[in-house]
């Protein structure tokens, strides 16, 4: 079963960013002196929201990722797949900033999520056809 290169080298520079996204918090928690929660302030809020978006969304698109390619799928679609979940994780904390409906926040926040889910369920059902074609 080969290594699964691709996904290890986009999920490196994901970490990189979940790192710069987890600072961001520590920041804002030490320079709003909120040891806990949000501290009811609108930027750390969108803060946390954003760490923890891309903590419950990035590992398991990942894997899914990474189990398509340890498969054999194209190298292509491997890119294809990373670089649209690399996308949608730097969108969707662009968004979280911006005024609410304004045209950044539809553009980031929302375009990022849906280019999040476009990948999460695309992954699912190949893997599920891989399954069911006995792949």
């Amino acid at each position: 079963m080969p290594w699964p290169h691709i996904t290890a080298g986009y999920l490196a520079v994901l970490a990189l960013i979940y790192t710069a996204l987890a600072v961001n918090v520590v920041r804002l928690r030490n320079s709003h002196r909120a040891a806990f929660g949000d501290a009811d302030n609108p930027a750390l809020r969108s803060a946390i929201r954003a760490h923890a978006h891309f903590a419950e969304y990035v590992p398991v698109t990942t894997l899914m990722v990474a189990m398509l390619e340890m498969s054999g799928i194209a190298a292509s679609r491997v890119h294809l797949l990373m670089g649209a979940l690399f996308v949608s994780r730097l969108a969707y904390p662009a968004g979280m900033y911006a005024r609410p409906m304004s045209l950044q926040f539809r553009i980031f926040r929302i375009g990022g999520m849906w280019l999040t889910m476009i990948v999460l369920v695309s992954c699912a059902v190949t893997i599920l056809l891989r399954l069911w074609h006995g792949a």
